[in-house]
């Protein structure tokens, strides 16, 4: 009796397990689909994704598309991380914030030369500069204007241009600074308001590299790439990968296959980290999980402020509420960031999904969110 009781609860495992396999195998085989639209895109050459649920005992990675010269790409090759880069940069703060090394509401004066400081944020004749604390960089409060994406206001040559005019030019931070007080007016007065600039994080680059005195790249490397064995992950054209990675894949801006110009210097602090999939989920879980900062560190860089209709901004972190872009979506979160080259890299604690990818071409960053959302809705019928 007892061996037949036995018998039939195996045999019921089995079953229950099969069942959850395939339904498994249901869910990849859509969101595959969903990846193979991607690529017939215009101007979208490569595709990556990957998927973590520690609840739910799923993990799942893939990589579609081909380099110029034919060759497939693969989960091996690491691609640009973009503004994703501005969370390893906030968190780099976040550690320095907990061994007392600099605080969030320190002036930011205390930290940096009087050279950059001066005429940094002078709006209507008045000098905001001192008054700019390390917490207006973190949260794009400060009013500073954005060397990256703005408009001059001399009707100069903006960086994106300069990018794509002199593609072997390499940028250095205190370039980048002195640029975006060359051609841009402060929006408003430190806290008054938001914007997103990478001004900010070139800033804190500097800030970083002050207090640490090692170059922004090493500090990475040594506080978070090596310690969490992100092998694959590194600065572009500042530093290499930890153990022998594939190629870098490639970006596009438009019909423009631009990742080898060395003028994407001009990102550094701001988004010039290179990863894959793996490493960028290893690298998120840590930082929610308190393995990186403290947990109250993690929770002042979940203080949010209004960013647009159903995003807010963190300290390096954007929250999406699904419900807020859309009243038929799910009322979940997501917690993490974006890139402008279609880069995600979100953690969704209703789920509890990781999911990091990327289309690697700059004209489809929103399709990418709306992907990401895609995704999550078959993920969430696990």
């Amino acid at each position: 009796m007892k061996k037949t009781i036995l018998l039939s609860l195996l045999g019921f495992g089995m079953v229950c397990s099969l069942l959850a396999q395939e339904k498994q195998n249901t869910v990849i085989y859509t969101i595959d689909f969903l990846l193979e639209e991607e690529l017939r895109k215009e101007n979208v050459k490569n595709v990556f994704l990957s998927l973590y649920s520690p609840s739910r005992n799923f993990e799942w990675s893939t990589a579609k598309g081909s380099f110029k010269d034919g060759r497939k790409v693969t989960t091996s090759n690491p691609y640009f991380t973009a503004s994703v880069g501005k969370t390893f940069t906030a968190t780099a703060i976040g550690i320095l914030v907990d061994r007392g090394k600099i605080q969030f509401n320190d002036p930011i004066a205390e930290y940096l030369s009087a050279d950059i400081m001066d005429g940094l944020h002078v709006l209507n004749g008045v000098d905001y500069s001192d008054s700019i604390t390390v917490a207006h960089l973190l949260q794009h409060t400060s009013g500073l204007a954005d060397y990256f994406d703005d408009t001059t206001r001399d009707g100069s040559p903006t960086m994106f241009d300069l990018i794509m005019m002199e593609p072997h030019r390499f940028w250095q931070p205190e370039d980048l600074v002195a640029f975006a007080k060359a051609h841009f007016e402060p929006s408003f007065a430190p806290g008054t308001g938001y914007t997103y600039t990478d001004t900010e994080y070139i800033l804190l680059g500097m800030i970083i590299e002050k207090i640490s005195g090692m170059k922004f790249h090493e500090f990475l490397a040594k506080n978070i790439f090596v310690p969490l064995k992100m092998n694959q992950t590194y600065l572009n054209q500042r530093s290499k990968a930890i153990e022998p990675t594939g190629n870098l894949a490639e970006m596009y801006a438009g019909e423009y296959e631009i990742s080898t110009f060395r003028s994407l210097s001009a990102d550094w602090a701001g988004g010039a980290v290179v990863s894959t999939g793996s490493d960028l989920i290893a690298f998120q879980e840590a930082l929610m999980n308190g393995k990186l900062v403290s947990l109250e560190t993690l929770n002042n860089m979940q203080q949010w402020t209004e960013e647009s209709k159903g995003m807010a901004y963190g300290f390096g972190l954007r929250k999406i509420s699904l419900n807020e872009l859309d009243p038929t979506l799910p009322n979940w979160a997501l917690i993490g960031h974006s890139g402008l080259n279609g880069t995600s890299m979100y953690y969704c604690p209703d789920l509890d999904i990781y999911l990091t990818g990327t289309l690697n071409q700059l004209e489809v960053s929103r399709d990418a969110v709306i992907l990401m959302v895609k995704v999550m809705m078959q993920v969430a019928g696990l």
